[in-house]
């Protein structure tokens, strides 16, 4: 079996002998072909064409249903093993939800409301995913794709607080950095206090409580005064006026508010997100826009594999193929067959796509509730938020019906830049989602003004408002499981007879594109493995 050819020779003997099912048992052992063990959490290996040349066949023909992430990537790693892959979406484009709004773009939303955006070239929205943490399987695929990446400012002491709904601090617009100081220094403030009361005896030894309060003098930046630990603020909450040269050491900014103050206003509502293990810097996002990784993917699979503007119509899985009733961008009905479909459709999408699966699949499509998300980008000429506010990337948080700021992580310096002037999901995403585009832009200036003054409405060029809810064939952001053990979740993970579902919303990463390629690459292999053991 030192050969290539002896091998191949053994593999069809073993074929002839025992079938397909002895033939593939043997090529797991020789670490040719998935085993059952792969798929329960070993690395994954790829399909490749010798899978198929040495047992002497030719591999299937799959139809893939939605050209969003997890479809992309379930033909491209079929198609290294030669597989016969073809993609049917509904949009214009690759990506789904992975869309990045450029100048030009034009979507019809499902009210009738049109918008056409006009940012100036190298501008643009990422509307859907718009960052990757470090362990994410994206990044492996933009490695593999050639897809460049940049840092992703995740977080960034100079953004803004602004809570209107504060208690005695509504209305005060202050920076993450000074939210952060007041609210650690007051919260190591009250350990301390309660750990040389003898508060915490029973549950610290002497040197704990020596480590205990070395780590909260430096944590919350405590002074002793009288005899206790205090906090009084310092250089952490920023400066009012800057240092300078010579004799001019700057003002820092100061007083502190109360501690009843900051407990009272609940600035530090936002400070756990940063200790999200999703969230977390350092984060990435590729240079240029997030389309580059679906462009790329289709690029490797072939324009020729993917039509466009084709609607999905109607599933039958048959014992011995699959068919796929479905609209082309003419309107004209067509049919494609395939040995196998990977729907990855959205579940709330698919479920209302007529089919043979059975009413348990239909139920379980249609047992995700979906999450609503809006985006807002806005043009500016200037980059005021870089040369008024010192500002360089980051997120401003607040409580109004816009959430959030997003400031660019790229174009530094540059003459102009796309902010996002919103991103809300839930039920809040309501308020914007009945306005017309028009009244959702108008809506959020307003709110932004209260932030960054009136610069920011009179200086924005152009605007673009994504409502997800109303966007043609996706319809939402994401969706979530009221239970995870309840039955559906599983269901939708197993094939039902030659139709297999894939998603990110089959996987814990719920929103992420890194749920979408692992659970194409669940599919993949248990596809193979199906297929390599199946007697043609």
């Amino acid at each position: 079996m030192g050969s290539a050819v002896t091998r191949r020779s053994f593999l069809r003997a073993v074929g002839i002998a025992g079938g397909a099912g002895v033939l593939f048992e043997t090529m797991g052992a020789l670490g040719l072909a998935p085993t059952a063990a792969d798929a329960a959490g070993r690395p994954f290996v790829p399909p490749s064409r010798a899978d198929f040349a040495l047992s002497g066949r030719k591999a299937p023909k799959v139809v893939i249903l939605g050209g969003g992430i997890a479809g992309l990537a379930t033909a491209y790693e079929l198609g290294k093993a030669g597989y016969d892959c073809r993609i049917l979406e509904a949009k214009n484009r690759p990506g789904g939800r992975n869309w990045t709004v450029r100048g030009g773009t034009v979507e019809r939303e499902l009210g009738g409301y049109e918008q056409r955006a006009t940012f100036a070239p190298g501008l643009y929205l990422n509307a859907g995913p718009a960052r990757i943490a470090q362990f994410m399987l994206t990044l492996d695929y933009c490695r593999e794709l050639g897809v460049a990446i940049e840092p992703f400012v995740n977080q960034n002491a100079d953004a803004y607080v602004y809570y209107q709904n504060a208690g005695p601090m509504s209305d005060v617009r202050t920076t993450d950095r000074a939210v952060k100081a007041d609210t650690y220094g007051y919260i190591s403030e009250l350990l301390a206090k309660a750990t040389t009361q003898g508060a915490l005896d029973a549950e610290l030894s002497a040197d704990d409580k020596d480590r205990l309060m070395a780590f909260l003098e430096d944590f919350g930046a405590l002074t002793r005064t009288g005899g206790e630990w205090r906090y009084t603020g310092t250089d952490r909450r920023g400066y009012s006026v800057l240092p300078d040269a010579a004799d001019h050491p700057g003002t820092v900014l100061g007083p502190p508010p109360s501690l009843h103050n900051v407990l009272a206003s609940q600035l530090g509502r936002n400070l756990s997100f940063e200790l999200g293990w999703d969230q977390a810097m350092m984060m990435f996002q590729p240079i240029g826009g997030m389309d580059r990784i679906p462009y790329a993917l289709a690029d490797r699979i072939g324009g020729h594999r993917i039509e466009y503007q084709a609607e999905v119509l109607e599933v039958t899985d048959q014992p011995d193929a699959v068919h796929v009733r479905y609209r082309d961008a003419k309107g004209r009905q067509r049919m494609a067959q395939g040995d196998y479909c990977v729907a990855t459709l959205p579940a709330y999408l698919m479920a209302r796509v007529p089919n043979n699966l059975g009413a348990a699949v239909k139920a379980a499509l249609e047992y995700p509730t979906r999450v609503h998300v809006g985006k807002l980008g806005l043009e500016y000429r200037r980059r005021w938020w870089e040369e008024d506010d010192r500002i360089y990337g980051g997120i401003t948080n607040t409580d109004l019906d816009i959430s959030q700021i997003w400031y660019p992580s790229h174009g530094y310096h540059g003459k102009g830049g796309v902010l996002l002037g919103y991103y809300t999901q839930g039920p809040g995403t309501d308020a914007f989602d009945r306005m017309s585009p028009a009244d959702r832009i108008k809506h959020a200036l307003a709110q932004g003004v209260k932030i960054h003054g009136p610069k920011y409405a009179k200086e924005v060029v152009s605007a673009f408002a994504v409502a997800w809810d109303r966007i043609p064939h996706i319809e939402t952001g994401w969706v979530a499981w009221p239970s995870w053990t309840s039955g559906q979740y599983d269901l939708l993970n197993q094939p039902h007879g030659r139709v297999y579902f894939a998603g990110e919303w089959l996987t814990r990463f719920m929103g992420w594109q890194a749920g979408a390629f692992l659970s194409a690459r669940y599919v993949v292999s248990e596809i193979h493995q199906r297929a390599l053991a199946t007697p043609r």
